[in-house]
């Protein structure tokens, strides 16, 4: 057995095609892929600008963000923008009642992992009892019984925070023709 006879080619089924013919097209699915592609980079950058300018405000006015709980907002809203757990009202109710319930746990009893679990309950039955389901909400109440933040200071940033969360999706949806219209109601 010589080397050319194993590095020859071995012929493919059906016509011969020249050398110099086009070469083949993209397959759909890598178009599809790069659309993909693009549109997580959009939605990435739309989430992390959110974040960033909360995280600005918060090192302007001094005060902890609840950068672990509005990440996770920021997911909601920017992953699936049409469901009512992502809708401005949910936002921004879910997480004042998450905080309200973080500190009522903490007028009643110490911070500790315990209280903190109870916190996250309490917030999961009042967002559930005035229809405002948005899980991070109960990661905002553990953060308040962990961190006890000044309340005068720390509520009107978390306002404010979900504010910014909510005017970036809408900017998002409206600079991205692909991207799902945000919000599909206000209340």
């Amino acid at each position: 057995m010589d080397l050319d006879s194993v590095l020859t080619r071995r012929p493919s089924p059906g016509p011969e095609v020249p050398r110099d013919a086009a070469p083949p097209k993209r397959p759909r699915r890598l178009h599809r892929v790069r659309a993909a592609a693009a549109a997580v980079l959009r939605g990435s950058g739309a989430v992390a600008a959110a974040l960033l300018a909360i995280a600005a405000i918060g090192a302007v006015l001094g005060e902890p963000v609840l950068i672990p709980s509005l990440a996770a907002s920021a997911a909601v809203l920017h992953y699936t923008p049409a469901l009512p757990t992502a809708q401005p009202r949910t936002v921004v109710v879910a997480h004042l009642l998450g905080a309200a319930a973080g500190y009522a746990v903490l007028a009643a009893l110490p911070g500790s992992p315990w209280s903190a679990a109870l916190a996250g309950g309490l917030t999961f039955a009042a967002t559930s009892l005035t229809r405002t389901q948005h899980s991070p909400a109960c990661a905002t109440a553990v953060v308040v019984v962990f961190q006890a933040p000044a309340p005068e200071r720390f509520v009107p940033l978390l306002f404010c925070a979900t504010v910014v969360l909510v005017l970036g999706g809408l900017a998002a949806s409206r600079l991205h023709r692909s991207a799902s219209r945000y919000p599909v109601r206000w209340w």
